[in-house]
């Protein structure tokens, strides 16, 4: 007995010493990444590097807590998953330019030398473990894949989850590798969060059922199913959603545009606030040129459509236009929310809403000055009020839905028409009940009242109704129907980078949808496995019913009409040309997860509370991406993203600009541009101008024209390969002009590619 105890006495004795070495562990990854100069960029930023050491602290210190419990075995499997997730990221190349992201476009022998062989090591090992860890359960598996799925179902379903893995690369050689190497990480990946819900001890799960059940299946008892109210998961949801987009746009984005179409639109949204349609002509333009605003005769303007920019007014006016898209999104969780309850059950809805509180797409969508947070906040209230007014059979919803899809075709011509479409059959008849004859009138006026002051606003802009401002700039500078829909040769405004043929054909758009199709399965959740697999699940299950359909067709008709446009959106922001499909997209995601369940809990094989379990993977897989995706995403791209910086705004608080003039000496693709959008509207006022200081001649002029005004010279980012830096002044105009100063440096030209839709 006395043997007995003094062994128990050991192993206890051991397995402390273990914990305190893995919580000392973990301490020392928290140390080690914050001090290690490896970890940091040259102005002392963390890069994307930052984040392993980060998860391996975190699993040291789960293991820590967990290695005398009950929990021992889920930890181990949950934390090879975690750090597997955090090393699989650190062999993508992405950063903070406008490209692709790839697996690692290089040897592998050169991984295992140059690089830290760690991540080829590790990557190796969990393969092992996890297959060690499935080797029983293989016949399972396959029976109830053979139970479930026809040879041309699982056939269809792998081919979608092996085609989305991995986006296109310019040589097929390439590009078949990093499909086969990602398919295998996401498969790897998948494997391993079965062992880990596999291993949660039933006693755990049925402690924790209660509390699952009161936060994501309660229903009070009285409520129809369905019934529209709010209830405080919702609410707290979309506070959450709302903070912490504020938060990324206020902290990471640092309140300042990182793509040339959002300077256009804040200046867009300025001279808006001001009660102007247009700004005077400055009296140098060359120097004040910026991608997306035009100079036509004495009138200086955004030439993006004015839906976007009257919204983000209301900001410009409240001095917040940062918190606009933050506000949106958490009115958009409610929206949904409510769309949901009436398309499916509170379960269901609250899953999605869930599930959107935790999608990188929709939250770094949302912490920009970009259109299609606001799209979305317009489509799903056209689509919410069309389910009003069948409830409540008054017409006002029908006009409701007509103003607001009337105003997605001031935002984004695209997806009005593809949505203008869908609800208006819905509104006959079309996959529902059909709206009463005043609602139907409604819907049709309402429509037509805003879309009218589409073609009045082109009329004022380019003298016709049907020609749209940037239709008009396109054909100017980059050759006649370069923007406009369809095929042809001439399509396209020569952005090779990101453009990869000129011209548009059936063979560019079907690069375009792969192109998008794997952004959406990388950002729609940051799932280790690939965001799609649970809705590659339900489309193949054959289980589809009336409203899963609905929510196919409208992904199917996003997608359709962006076909025959030249550009697949580019890579900010995920598939942003598709972000209206992100609603069905998560929609269809929970009901896989609920298909899922059924087919397992009428399986051969009896699994204990199968339901907590797969709810528990879906959990966990979104927690894995808050703790791995989310954070290496913000650092490794969004912080400076495309070389924007807000520096200048420091500068002019350091030196005390005043009413001085500012020559910025760089590019004008993200140089000028971080510092033009601090330019008042009216270049006479007290503000500092900042002006481009592209030649001695244009130097010259801008001097005469700016004579009563101190001037300034500063390098720009891609000269001083850092930030914002003042070389000299403030010095008078005119000693500069007696001066002679030699030709401004030749700064790198920068990418011209603007990744903008219009």
């Amino acid at each position: 007995m006395r043997t007995v105890e003094q062994l128990f006495t050991k192993r206890v004795i051991i397995f402390r010493v273990l914990q305190v070495c893995l919580f000392f562990g973990g301490v020392f990854c928290f140390a080690w990444a914050h001090f290690a100069p490896r970890f940091r960029g040259p102005e002392g930023f963390v890069n994307g590097q930052f984040c392993l050491p980060i998860s391996v602290g975190v699993a040291m210190i789960i293991l820590g807590f967990a290695l005398t419990g009950k929990l021992r075995k889920f930890a181990c499997w949950f934390v090879l998953a975690l750090v597997g997730q955090a090393v699989t990221l650190q062999i993508i190349e992405a950063g903070p330019h406008a490209q692709q992201q790839h697996y690692i476009a290089r040897p592998l022998s050169r991984l295992l030398t140059e690089d830290h062989p760690f991540l080829v090591i590790y990557l190796s090992m969990q393969t092992a473990f996890v297959l060690a860890g499935m080797r029983h359960r293989w016949a399972e598996i396959r029976a109830w894949f053979a139970n479930n799925f026809k040879s041309w179902k699982l056939l269809g379903a792998g081919f979608l989850f092996f085609l989305s893995s991995a986006t296109l690369s310019r040589h097929i050689d390439d590009y078949l590798s990093e499909l086969f190497l990602a398919s295998l990480l996401q498969t790897i990946n998948l494997g391993n969060i079965v062992l880990v819900v596999w291993t949660l001890p039933e006693a755990f799960l049925l402690s924790v059922r209660k509390t699952f059940n009161r936060w994501l299946f309660y229903k009070k008892e009285g409520d129809a199913a369905g019934a529209c109210h709010i209830d405080r998961f919702v609410i707290l949801a979309a506070i959450w959603v709302t903070a912490l987009t504020a938060f990324f746009s206020f902290y990471l984005y640092e309140r300042h545009p990182h793509i040339p179409d959002e300077v256009a639109y804040i200046y867009h949204a300025r001279y808006f606030a001001q009660g102007m349609l247009t700004m005077p002509l400055p009296s140098v333009p060359e120097a004040f040129r910026i991608f997306l605003m035009d100079f036509e005769n004495s009138h200086w303007f955004s030439v993006q459509l004015p839906g976007w920019p009257a919204m983000l007014a209301l900001g410009m006016a409240l001095g917040t236009p940062w918190l606009i898209n933050p506000v949106l999104a958490g009115l958009n969780l409610l929206l949904s929310y409510f769309l949901l309850l009436d398309t499916y059950d509170r379960r269901t809805a609250r899953m999605a809403v869930l599930l959107l509180c935790f999608s990188p797409w929709y939250i770094f969508m949302a912490m920009n000055f970009m259109t299609h947070t606001f799209t979305l906040t317009c489509a799903i209230t056209a689509a919410l009020s069309v389910v009003m007014a069948r409830k409540t059979d008054k017409a006002l919803w029908g006009w409701i839905s007509g103003l607001a899809v009337g105003m997605v075709s001031l935002i984004r011509p695209l997806e009005a028409l593809a949505i203008g479409g869908l609800i208006g059959l819905w509104v006959i008849g079309v996959g529902g009940v059909r709206l009463k004859s005043s609602a139907i009138l409604g819907f049709v006026l309402g429509v037509s009242a805003v879309a009218s002051l589409g073609f009045l606003y082109n009329y004022l802009l380019t003298g016709t109704p049907t020609t749209f401002p940037f239709s008009a700039y396109a054909d100017k500078h980059f050759g006649i129907g370069s923007n406009a829909l369809g095929f042809g040769p001439e399509r396209g405004l020569g952005w090779s980078t990101l453009d990869p043929r000129p011209g548009h054909d059936p063979l560019d758009a079907l690069i375009n949808v792969l192109i998008n199709l794997n952004l959406v399965n990388i950002e729609l959740f940051g799932w280790s496995t690939g965001s799609l697999f649970l809705l590659t699940l339900m489309l193949f299950s054959g289980a589809s019913r009336r409203n899963e359909y609905i929510m196919l067709s409208v992904i199917g008709l996003i997608i359709f009409v962006h076909v025959f446009y030249w550009f697949s959106g580019g890579p900010d922001f995920g598939a942003r040309y598709w972000y209206l499909i992100i609603f069905p997209c998560v929609a269809l995601t929970v009901r896989g997860s609920h298909h899922l369940v059924r087919t397992l809990e009428h399986g051969p094989h009896f699994v204990p509370i199968i339901g907590m379990r797969v709810m528990a993977g879906v959990i966990l897989l979104s927690l894995l991406s808050i703790l791995n995706f989310f954070p290496w995403r913000a650092i490794d791209k969004y912080h400076h993203y495309r070389g924007f910086r807000p520096d200048i705004r420091e500068l002019a608080s350091k030196y005390s600009f005043g009413r001085d003039f500012i020559l910025i000496r760089g590019n004008n693709y993200n140089d000028y541009p971080s510092a033009a959008v601090y330019n008042p509207i009216d270049l006479n006022d007290n503000r500092p101008i900042y002006a481009w200081d592209a030649s001695p001649e244009i130097r010259e002029k801008l001097l005469k024209s700016f004579s009563d005004r101190k001037v300034w010279l500063v390098n720009a980012p891609s000269i001083t390969h850092k930030g914002f830096e003042v070389i000299r002044g403030p010095i008078s105009n005119t000693e500069l002009l007696a001066q002679g100063e030699k030709d401004p440096p030749k700064a790198p030209s920068g990418k011209t590619e603007s990744s903008s839709r219009r």
